[in-house]
């Protein structure tokens, strides 16, 4: 390393909460924030120009390892929300992704989930494809 910060490749995605993603006081269930990670992170992964469904044809998945919520302010049915994620460790065959959600300034929620590329077929580890590492150098050059 020389010492530079790796950027931070960032996108912001907007969804309406659902009455099915509500209980009966019309409040988000807390199991749904990772439903909207869900949402931020292939939402960034295709404006970063590389969909998920790429990553599939090209045999790789990406599970989650690890996931953390911290919930901040209820949300509501019919709130728009704000998601945004950010891939800040994306070098390695593992790759964090960081959550903020928020209804206009109000912050909802926040976390982090953490992936591993795996062989789809044989469900083992494995590196980054070649299509990942280029959309990286693809992103950074426009971001000089």
């Amino acid at each position: 390393m020389d010492g530079r910060a790796t950027p931070t490749l960032q996108h912001t995605s907007t969804i309406r909460v659902r009455y099915a993603e509500t209980d009966q006081m019309r409040v988000v269930y807390n199991g749904e924030y990772l439903t909207y990670f869900e949402v931020g992170r292939t939402e960034a992964l295709r404006a970063f120009g590389l969909p998920y469904t790429e990553l599939e044809k090209e045999g790789y998945l990406l599970p989650v390892i690890e996931a953390n919520i911290q919930y901040k302010s209820p949300a509501f049915y019919d709130d728009v929300l704000e998601i945004t994620a950010c891939l800040s460790s994306y070098i390695t065959a593992t790759i964090t992704i960081s959550y903020i959600i928020r209804r206009k300034e109000m912050l909802i929620a926040e976390g982090r989930t953490v992936h591993t590329f795996v062989h789809a077929t044989t469900m083992k580890p494995a590196r980054p494809p070649k299509s990942y590492r280029q959309m990286i150098d693809n992103y950074l050059m426009k971001s000089i």
